[in-house]
């Protein structure tokens, strides 16, 4: 009785990935393995350049980010709020706490990062 129930447990993992490459070899066929690089590239969502206007809450030079008490951004559909950015040296170096701005960022799978500001 343990023979059977042992050979199912260890063909499982075979059936599993024999029914997996099925799959992905017809979906595979006929790229080469530089097209499936570039497949696997397009499916990452794009990032999206937006602008708000805000006031700076809070500079970390250290973490590299800016806090910002920001509008609307109707490019991406974001209500009214205050979250963190990354930013650069130099565009920390530009704001201080208390600076209303106007700003460009890019938002994106790797996070949002300020692009540039402007006093307001």
């Amino acid at each position: 009785m343990r023979t059977p129930n042992l050979l199912t447990v260890l063909s499982a993992p075979l059936l599993l990935a024999a029914c997996d490459s099925g799959a992905d070899s017809e979906s595979m066929e006929g790229m080469s393995a530089d097209d499936h690089d570039m497949s696997m590239m397009e499916t990452d969502a794009p990032g999206t350049n937006a602008s708000a206007q805000g006031t700076v809450t809070a500079i970390d030079a250290e973490a590299g980010t800016i806090t910002i008490d920001h509008g609307p951004v109707p490019a991406l559909e974001w209500p009214e709020m205050v979250m963190a950015f990354d930013a650069n040296e130099q565009i920390l170096g530009e704001v201080a706490v208390g600076d209303e701005i106007s700003f460009e960022f890019a938002s994106g799978s790797e996070g949002n990062v300020v692009t540039s500001v402007a006093s307001q």
